[in-house]
């Protein structure tokens, strides 16, 4: 580990005299590239320097103890550093080796956010709309920027289906994790027996894909244009805005009616066509890798159930971890990163444990 936190360190010196090069200037590119680079090395060369401090200050304070002639004052002082010196060494052990710990490769992208209403109706519709204020308030909160791409109202108010797209620092990071199945036990408020119904919520998180990603031949695209259903009438059926975009290899289909021009609409769709053909390539590339080397919570499949939502008891449960916190309306208000920051040791510890067993 140590040998690995100096080749960093040195990489990290490498990149900061480069971004002195003033050629760089007109590269602005290669700048971009090395800057980035940079900061992602920084909090580990950071947390590095800091643990060398400490290490240096155990050495000071083992000369000290080593030392037949020292005054016993400062004997007991150099003990008392040395307890806390060791702790703060073993603490930042353990911080450094959850920073080395290899990362997504797509953590640092932006997503889209598709919720849709499963089992359960109307009552599903309408949590489905819970679940996007919830989404919507946490992006608030983290300073992310929230865009709909496409929606799907339910005649009841809620959502059939809504696609968002998310952008910011390591959204993807923070919401992969919500992937699945979510279940909600509530009583409707058109029940007037007041029982208990169950309902369900499809999530996926997609990272957003670039165009470098994925490559979209046009030979491969069917567009079509028809009427957009919803405000506006007759004169928005006329005007043919909305869009399907059909991916023929794949069978891939995306709507988008949103917006008021074909142009728009057009933009959107193959922003989310190349999310989901990414998607894609990813799952089928993560059922390739054999089980025993696999470090994720859960499947990640789109069919999990994992988490539920229950309102008599005003309680949230997270199915992979069997964490229950009774403050549902809290975190329905998007204030989630209890559960998320939960899920993210989670992994850290699964992805640690499968490193030492690959090196014993």
């Amino acid at each position: 580990m140590l040998q690995e936190l100096k080749n960093i360190k040195e990489k990290y010196r490498s990149l900061t005299l480069s971004l002195s090069n003033l050629a760089l200037v007109s590269d602005p590119q290669k700048l971009k590239k090395i800057s980035k680079e940079r900061a992602k090395l920084e909090p580990i060369v950071k947390k590095y320097e800091y643990f060398e401090k400490i290490q240096k200050d155990i050495r000071d304070s083992k000369e000290i103890l080593d030392d037949a002639d020292v005054d016993p004052d400062l004997r007991k002082l150099a003990e008392e550093d040395l307890k806390e010196q060791h702790q703060k060494e073993e603490e930042l052990e353990k911080e450094l080796k959850i920073l080395l710990l290899p990362k997504d490769p797509n953590d640092e992208k932006d997503v889209f956010l598709e919720i849709r209403a499963g089992a359960g109706g109307d009552e599903a519709s309408l949590f489905a709309q819970d679940l996007f204020r919830m989404y919507f308030h946490l992006a608030e909160k983290k300073g992310w920027k929230s865009e709909v791409m496409s929606t799907s109202p339910s005649p009841v108010g809620g959502f059939k289906e809504i696609i968002v797209n998310i952008r910011g620092d390591s959204v993807y990071s923070h919401l992969k994790f919500e992937s699945g199945v979510h279940r909600v036990q509530r009583v409707p408020k058109t029940e007037a027996s007041g029982r208990i119904h169950t309902s369900t919520v499809t999530v996926a998180v997609l990272p957003e894909a670039d165009e470098v990603d994925v490559l979209l031949d046009p030979k491969d695209l069917r567009i079509e244009a028809f009427g957009a259903s919803g405000p506006g009438g007759q004169n928005v059926n006329r005007n043919y805005t909305a869009i399907r975009v059909t991916h023929k290899p794949s069978g891939i289909t995306v709507s988008c009616q949103d917006e008021k021009s074909q142009h728009r609409n057009k933009e959107k769709a193959l922003r989310i066509l190349r999310s989901r053909l990414m998607d894609r390539a990813i799952t089928e590339q993560q059922k390739q890798i054999s089980q025993d080397r696999k470090s994720q919570v859960g499947t990640g499949e789109r069919s999990e159930k994992i988490r539920t939502y229950n309102f008599p008891q005003s309680r949230i449960t997270d199915h992979r971890l069997n964490l229950s916190l009774h403050k549902l309306e809290y975190i329905l208000d998007g204030n989630i990163d209890e559960v998320i920051d939960a899920l993210t040791v989670h992994l850290q510890a699964q992805i640690m444990g499968d490193k030492a067993k690959s090196s014993s």
